[in-house]
């Protein structure tokens, strides 16, 4: 993951209108973005506490797992999919597509 700053961090909003023209349409490109990371890293996080899964809930083992601990904490402390995205979109790494542009059609 890239190293994005866990503090709050003023930003020029000139620097998000500068790909897409809007400032508008940057903050839906870049809501676009969170929600994939979030989405990726829910089914990474998922993935890897399934192997815990277990069809008994005892309590003892519900304590004892301490690997599957460790692993939710791990990903507690990522770095927002938000602040990702923002830092992804403003070093140029996000495709910014419009579906106007792509289907446009010449007017006579």
């Amino acid at each position: 993951m890239a190293s994005v700053p866990s503090s709050i961090v003023t930003r020029n909003m000139a620097d998000f209108a500068e790909q897409t023209g809007n400032v508008y349409k940057s903050v839906a490109v870049i809501s676009k973005r969170a929600n994939q990371i979030s989405v990726k890293l829910k089914e990474e996080l998922n993935s890897k506490l399934a192997e815990f899964a277990t069809t008994v809930d005892n309590l003892e083992e519900v304590f004892e797992n301490r690997e599957q601990i460790e692993i939710s904490k791990y990903y507690e402390r990522l770095p927002k999919p938000t602040n990702l995205a923002v830092e992804e979109f403003l070093e140029g790494k996000v495709y910014v597509r419009t579906p106007d542009e792509e289907t446009e059609e010449p007017s006579f």
